[in-house]
């Protein structure tokens, strides 16, 4: 009886310092987050166009810090700049400090450069002022020369830039050094995030569906500095997004006469391709069967072994499989064309992986 009334004298105890926590707790207000106002946003804008007028890159510095720090605090804060076009200002002021000497205003250039990564999406205005001749070259600049965070921003704003229109990848890859910092991003990586996002750029300079003068010359630079070889080896053990961009970049390369070359006398892009197909995703599949197609296609010129070793890794089955599960129509019409290929030499060689099969409705 004892221990029965202490328990419930102290369980009444218990209760009135729950109740006594939580009167204090809703007495409390929530503080509220700070709001810019209008006219500080205007004051702070107009500021930055004077230092740019000014040339001061320190005044510069000090009103890019203040504005991160401001989006910082809030994503209202943040979306009230975007609105007021803060992106276009710093954009233009970027461009106009990258027409200076790149030794004296690297430092705001990379400050500025930090803060546009807040302000996405940029608007058109914005993106012209960053594809300028003068801008992009500072910008791959600070890929090769900047540490991790300058050559992470420069990644986040080419990416945003070249997403729009191939005006501005034709322009990006007029400007020297754009392949040599795209590759050190890869070989060198930051981070996985910024390993995709370049890939992402390096797949809209080669993938374009009318290729220009310029396409094809980066293309061609990307091949012979060993990039077929380095996404092949990335394909091994690629996660999802990574192995479609991949894929993809590798799609584009193949498009090109030595790109292709390259890929086909590779000793595991028959292996890895077939691997792809129905393992990943319908895009990561559709890539894989395009650039089996355009080997194919090298095989008819080579006279080589590329069908019999698309059918000792079960190409034939995979394909076969893709049909009958479904695919678009330009795939569909690859993979036939593949399948006539191989059954002309399936009698005398054939490989089956059985894990990759289990979906098959009939025997072959």
């Amino acid at each position: 009886m004892i221990s029965s009334w202490k328990w419930r004298r102290a369980a009444r105890h218990a209760g009135k310092n729950r109740d006594t926590k939580k009167s204090i707790s809703e007495s409390i207000p929530t503080p509220r987050m700070p709001v810019i106002s209008s006219f500080e946003e205007s004051e702070i804008l107009s500021g930055v166009a004077a230092a740019r007028r000014r040339g001061d890159g320190e005044g510069c510095l000090e009103l890019v810090a203040k504005i991160k720090a401001l989006v910082k605090e809030s994503e209202r804060n943040r979306r009230s700049m975007v609105a007021k076009g803060t992106g276009s200002a710093l954009s233009e002021t970027f461009e106009a400090f990258s027409e200076g000497s790149f030794d004296r205003n690297n430092v705001v250039l990379e400050e500025i450069l930090s803060a546009l990564t807040l302000m996405f999406p940029l608007d058109e205005e914005a993106k012209s002022r960053l594809s300028s001749s003068a801008s992009l070259d500072c910008i791959v600049r600070l890929l090769k020369l900047g540490d991790l965070s300058a050559r992470r921003n420069g990644l986040l704003v080419l990416r945003e830039i070249v997403s729009s229109n191939q005006q501005k990848i034709e322009a990006l890859a007029e400007i020297e050094g754009t392949t040599e910092a795209l590759l050190k991003s890869i070989k060198n990586p930051i981070c996985p995030a910024t390993t995709k996002t370049s890939l992402m750029i390096i797949y809209y300079m080669v993938s374009s569906l009318s290729p220009s003068r310029s396409t094809i010359d980066i293309r061609a630079r990307f091949v012979e500095m060993g990039m077929v070889s380095l996404l092949l080896e990335m394909l091994v053990d690629a996660e999802r997004s990574t192995c479609e961009r991949a894929l993809g970049i590798l799609d584009g390369l193949c498009s090109y006469d030595k790109g292709s070359k390259e890929a086909y006398h590779h000793a595991i892009t028959m292996p890895v391709l077939v691997k792809k197909i129905l393992r990943v995703s319908d895009l990561a599949t559709e890539f894989s069967v395009s650039i089996l197609w355009k080997l194919i296609k090298v095989e008819e010129r080579e006279k080589g072994g590329v069908l019999f070793e698309a059918l000792e890794v079960g190409a034939f089955q995979k394909l076969l499989l893709l049909l009958q599960v479904g695919c678009g129509e330009k795939t569909k019409e690859k993979a036939c064309d593949l399948l006539k290929l191989l059954n002309l030499h399936r009698d005398r060689l054939e490989c089956i992986d059985s894990m990759d099969f289990k979906g098959l409705k009939r025997t072959f």
